[in-house]
Formats: structure tokens, C-alpha cells, sequence
């Protein structure tokens, strides 16, 4: 039986249907759930969980900080349990920041531990909407297996910068990088090819048994070539170069 996803929605969530639809298209189940339903439910009915795009609590405080608390401090053995499990965790954009921000990544000892991370105000001080190019270490993560090693996807957010508490935790970021900001030739750059000034470029993390990543860029908004703007002038993925993460987190439950 095809996986089954949990979509964990809250006051601010915009992102839960398009991510819904994209899980759906790889061949997943999936069900979008307000966080005070899940309090009530057996997260262990589903084999993934999903925090999706949006603005979660408005952003109050800083961006995924109020989400994140409310796992921490009353989801914590629930997610530590599925963890354990050895299912699937994705944070999108506000998710990325809501993982980082309780905790759950980087992860370089346990799960939940005092973050070591964190995402901030890009360095442009203004919301960045705009295609951006990404180099994949596609074998970090069970989400990325078998990618192409540059890929695009959108990004969405003003406040995507990642940064690293001191030089111990930037060594040791290095392994977990499957993201990073790019030119259409795999190059680093200055803005906007990093559009945020995110230290060593990085766009997404994940823990060290790859079952967990976080990201800023959207791949929900990307698992058609009719949603590439450049899909009229240059040869671009017939799907989409977002869905194989969906696709690759069912193959993961179901080869």
C-alpha cells in the first residue's frame, strides 16, 4: 500500500494543497491536518510528515518559531517516535524553518537538541520571489536519490538566510548540505544567485540518516515543465524537477 503523508496545517499555511497535490501525483495518500487535530491522532498512521510552506502564525516572533515550539514542547516524543520508526520528515520553506528552529535539524547529537542553526532575514531585507538554480548532492538524502546535479526550483520567502551559531557548527554543516545556491552552471554566486546570503549558499539540510530535509526552495511549485517559465524557450523537465523528491519519498515505502 502506497505510503500515507500528513500535512501538518496552522493558522498561516498557504503551501498544504499544492503539496498535498504533488504527494498525491507521486503516488502517496495524503491528508491535510490542523496542528490541534494531530495532538489527537496517532501520528504512527502515517509514514511521512510534511510541514509546508506558508507564514505559520504570521511569523510572529521570528518565521516558524511559534510552530515550532508547539512541537517541541507538546509533539516531542510523538515526532521522536516516528523518528524511530525510520519514516520520512519534510520541511518546505516555513517547515525548513519550524525543523531548524525545534531542533529536529541539523541533528548532529539528538533529535530536539539546542538549536545550532537557524534561518533569518534575507541579506536584500525584502521578500525574494524569483527561480533560483540548485546544485543536489542527491546522495545525502533518501528525498534526493538519483537527481540531476543541477537543478531550478522557486523560492519564496524573506527570511531564507542560514546561519550557523560558530565555526564548529559550519564544520560540521558541511555533511549534511544537499541544497546549495547556484548559476545555470553550478557555480557560486553573489545575489541573486544566492538570494539570500545563506552562509556556504546552503538552500536545504538534512539530518545524518537522510530521512529528514528541510529546504527553502518550493519543489511543490515545480513537478510540471508547464510551471518553469522557461518552458517555451529552453528544453526543460517534462515533470518537473521538484517531483522526483515526492516520487523518490514513496519509492523509499514502496521498491
Amino acid at each position: 500500500m502506497n505510503p500515507k503523508v500528513l500535512i501538518v496545517r496552522t493558522a498561516g499555511t498557504n503551501c498544504d494543497v499544492e503539496t498535498a497535490y504533488a504527494f498525491e501525483k507521486a503516488g502517496a495518500r495524503a491528508e491535510r491536518v490542523y496542528i490541534d487535530e494531530i495532538k489527537k491522532k496517532n501520528i504512527l498512521d502515517y509514514q511521512i510528515i510534511t510541514l509546508p510552506g506558508g507564514f505559520t502564525y504570521g511569523d510572529d516572533v521570528a518565521a516558524g518559531k511559534i510552530l515550532a515550539n508547539e512541537i517541541k514542547y507538546k509533539l516531542r516524543d510523538n515526532f521522536k517516535e516516528f523518528i524511530e520508526k525510520k519514516n520520512l520528515i519534510i520541511g518546505i520553506c516555513n517547515g525548513f524553518q519550524v525543523l531548524v528552529k525545534c531542533g529536529i535539524l541539523p541533528c548532529f547529537e539528538n533529535y530536539f537538541e539546542k538549536q545550532s542553526a537557524s534561518l533569518v532575514a534575507n541579506d536584500s531585507e525584502r521578500f525574494e520571489d524569483r527561480w533560483v538554480y540548485l546544485k543536489v548532492n542527491s546522495e545525502r538524502s533518501v528525498f534526493t536519490r538519483g537527481m540531476k546535479t543541477i537543478i531550478t526550483l522557486p523560492v519564496a520567502h524573506a527570511e531564507g538566510k542560514f546561519v550557523v551559531k560558530d565555526e564548529n557548527v559550519l564544520k560540521e554543516i558541511q555533511k549534511l548540505i544537499v541544497f546549495q545556491y547556484v548559476d545555470k552552471n553550478g557555480e557560486s554566486g553573489a545575489y541573486p544567485v544566492n538570494p539570500n546570503g545563506s552562509v556556504l549558499d546552503i538552500a536545504g539540510i538534512t539530518d545524518p540518516t537522510g530521512r529528514i530535509l528541510g529546504l527553502m526552495p518550493h519543489p511543490e511549485r515545480n513537478i510540471s515543465r508547464f510551471q518553469h517559465p522557461l518552458h517555451t524557450r529552453e528544453k526543460v523537465n517534462e515533470h518537473g524537477d521538484g517531483l522526483q523528491i515526492f516520487k523518490n519519498a514513496v519509492k523509499y515505502f514502496t521498491a
